[in-house]
């Protein structure tokens, strides 16, 4: 593939708003996750929860787009000048080359559970309060965002579970080297709801305690919510010493089981190995790896087996959802950019919450966080049914330009 510039990239999840806030919490080991007190879900379990969100209030003439995944894309659009990066690209590029490609899993279902709850309540459904296009429909995630920048390029919603906004970067890729866009905004957003808070319960992969990936005695998910957004260009004459690149995108559905991977691991190992090939770099090469790393007792057994198959025992990596909970559709986009964060910073995080790795893991998984000079990261998003996408970063050096 053609290496592809990340000009500009924004983060919020639970433990800030932007890259900064979100890296110093990553330094300081400051977990953003609470004890459950979304709505009045009675559920034993802790959470990610993003308490600026209540307060955002969509801009004039998007009123029916008022939900709480757009509020929350709303908000991560206001932080480290993303807005103004959309802004001169639009300068640079028709607007009718410039794509939208995003991954939610909940989009703005949550608008539609409180809707019908009235129901249950005796009150009749207000057709005003409920905008199904514009709030539950998947698409209303790219649709806000394209029409939010005057944009009328390709515009698609990948939702593939806890892949989402990982996929989206290749397909960006795709688009971009078919010569359909010049450039792309990518990215996930996934809020809080009913639905995954309840469904996740009824599957028993909620921990009633913070997530404590690849532990001896983890117990499940922490589930969060985020937003994380970032503007793909073609590499240009003069890129800056400080550029991050995405070098290769691997995917793959090994279709093992509608919720668990294969126990082998075959679906995560094709997906870590065919990025690792498309950025022509051996495994040796890649610096340190970003797991997906969920905390549930099979997940984390089987990515193991994935990671030591293809990196040894050398390798260093770590989950960071301690900090963040799972956030589902947008975890593949939130930690793509905790991965380059950590690239542009020579910091390697530990693996937050986690006391005692679990003693048949073979992998070199990181407890506590140190700073190594770093040029290449992977990134790992792997979704049920066997959705899985490796994604591959590197600056200049790592990259070998």
């Amino acid at each position: 593939m053609q290496a592809l510039i990340l000009s500009n990239y924004t983060v919020t999840t639970a433990i800030g708003c932007g890259n900064q806030a979100n890296f110093n919490s990553l330094q300081q080991q400051k977990s953003g996750l609470v004890a459950n007190n979304f709505l009045d879900t009675e559920l034993n379990t802790w959470i990610g929860r993003i308490n600026a969100i209540e307060e955002q209030v969509l801009p004039d003439g998007f009123e029916n787009y008022q939900c709480r995944n757009n509020q929350l894309a709303y908000l991560t659009l206001q932080s480290d000048d993303f807005s103004n990066a959309i802004e001169q690209a639009k300068a640079k590029y028709d607007s009718d080359k410039i794509g939208v490609f995003l991954g939610t899993s909940t989009s703005g279902i949550l608008s539609t559970e409180l809707a019908y709850a009235e129901l249950r309540n005796g009150a009749f459904l207000n057709p005003d309060l409920l905008h199904f296009r514009e709030q539950h429909n998947n698409f209303s995630l790219a649709e806000f965002v394209q029409k939010y920048f005057n944009l009328c390029g390709p515009a698609q919603v990948i939702s593939t579970a806890c892949s989402s906004s990982a996929k989206v970067f290749a397909a960006a890729s795709k688009y971009i080297e078919m010569g359909l866009c010049d450039a792309a905004i990518v990215g996930g957003v996934d809020s809080l709801c009913l639905t995954t808070l309840y469904g996740f319960n009824s599957l028993e992969l909620l921990s009633n305690e913070v997530c404590r990936p690849y532990d001896q005695n983890r117990k499940g998910l922490s589930i969060g919510e985020a937003g994380a957004f970032a503007l793909l260009e073609k590499e240009n004459d003069n890129p800056q010493d400080s550029s991050i690149y995405l070098l290769g995108y691997g995917e793959s559905s090994d279709a093992y089981h509608m919720s668990s991977p294969h126990p082998d691991g075959l679906g995560a190992i094709e997906a870590i190995q065919s990025a690792i090939n498309m950025a022509k770099l051996s495994p040796e090469q890649i610096n340190y790896v970003n797991l997906h790393g969920t905390a549930t007792p099979v997940n984390d057994k089987v990515e193991d087996k994935a990671i030591f198959n293809v990196f040894g025992h050398t390798t260093k990596c770590s989950s960071t959802k301690g900090w963040t909970g799972h956030t589902l559709g947008a975890a593949g986009a939130v930690e793509a950019i905790f991965s380059v964060l950590c690239l542009k910073n020579n910091f390697l995080p530990g693996t937050l919450n986690t006391q005692q790795l679990d003693e048949t893991l073979k992998s070199n998984i990181l407890l506590d966080s140190s700073s190594q000079e770093l040029h290449t990261v992977l990134s790992n998003s792997f979704g049920f049914g066997g959705n899985n996408c490796s994604l591959v970063f590197a600056d200049n050096q790592g990259g070998q330009r």
